[in-house]
């Protein structure tokens, strides 16, 4: 695929199309043509997929419901994870990321964000900057732009983004604001899983984005913004007592974030051509496919929960 250019779409190949969008091509000579096959095709291992999304929402309750501390651990790990996978992915288009100093001023803004003023987040990210400035100096001249490029859009997406979880965490009530935020966001891709492949037998299935990710469709998004007003008009009020039009308010931003979320990070996968960011979580992809609409879910939550609740 270009890093020009939005990828272009391959022509269709010969043959019937199944509901799947692949081919399935001539039938051999002497036997009768394989008939289209129905239904919908998740794309996924769906039992696998359930399964390790448990274990991964267990641990944000194991650690938010004891030491809420220890969720910034587990955060901490992940960002690092997805670092890794960017790092990785980035490297495929010959673009050498400064993974040192993009790491530790991630675990500095984490730090910060949580234990300090918000003004020491600031700091720390500025630091970063700087740091990966310097620290890319040493790899000589050649592709110092883009590899400089690299490390600020990577440490502004995932440490500065995921700093806003750790300052929803550092309220007194975070830990409640934190299981607020993570519902909502899988409320967002759940009910777009199950309204898509539940909506679209009747409908036909009305792509969203079909040049960025042509799985989505507008059904899909009815089915999220649904399930995430109604989550939190909900959690909301039962959390942190606030009103069930805030809730509602938050519920359906949090959606919209998730959903431009999920589609910026098909757009970078597109540009890179890959189709995982990496095959770490069986059923989901890599650390990375499942934080994009956390990321993104982040400062919109925190905001608006900070304006609401007081």
């Amino acid at each position: 695929m270009s890093t020009t250019g939005p990828a272009k779409e391959s022509p269709a190949p010969d043959g019937p199309v199944s509901d799947g969008g692949v081919a399935d091509g001539p039938a051999p000579a002497g036997k009768p043509a394989k008939p289209a096959s129905k239904g919908i095709r998740t794309g996924r291992n769906l039992p696998v997929a359930i399964g390790v999304g448990v274990v991964l929402g267990g641990l944000v309750l194991l650690t938010l419901l004891t030491v809420k501390a220890t969720f910034l651990i587990y955060e901490g790990v992940a960002l690092a994870i997805g670092l890794h996978e960017l790092t990785a992915a980035v490297k495929t288009r010959g673009i050498n990321l400064p993974i040192i100093p993009v790491a530790l001023g991630g675990a500095a803004m984490l730090t910060a964000a949580y234990w300090a003023a918000g003004g020491a987040v600031f700091a720390a990210f500025a630091l970063t900057v700087l740091a990966v400035l310097v620290y890319r100096m040493f790899g000589g001249t050649k592709g110092y732009v883009q590899d400089v490029t690299a490390g600020l859009f990577a440490t502004a997406y995932l440490p500065l983004l995921g700093s806003c979880v750790a300052a929803m965490l550092a309220e007194h009530d975070g830990s409640k604001r934190v299981i607020i935020f993570v519902v909502l966001t899988i409320c967002s891709d759940i009910g777009g899983y199950f309204a898509g492949i539940t909506l679209t037998p009747f409908t036909g299935g009305h792509p969203m984005a079909p040049v960025i990710s042509p799985k989505k469709t507008w059904e899909g998004l009815a089915g999220s913004v649904f399930l995430g007003i109604v989550a939190g008009a909900v959690l909301v009020p039962a959390l942190l007592h606030g009103h069930w039009w805030q809730g509602v308010i938050t519920g359906a931003a949090a959606v919209a974030a998730a959903v431009f979320g999920d589609l910026a990070e098909s757009m970078i996968k597109r540009d890179l051509g890959v189709k995982d960011m990496g095959s770490l979580l069986p059923g989901h992809g890599g650390i990375l496919d499942r934080l994009d609409s956390l990321l993104a879910c982040a400062p919109v939550v925190w905001l608006l929960l900070a304006l609401f609740i007081r």
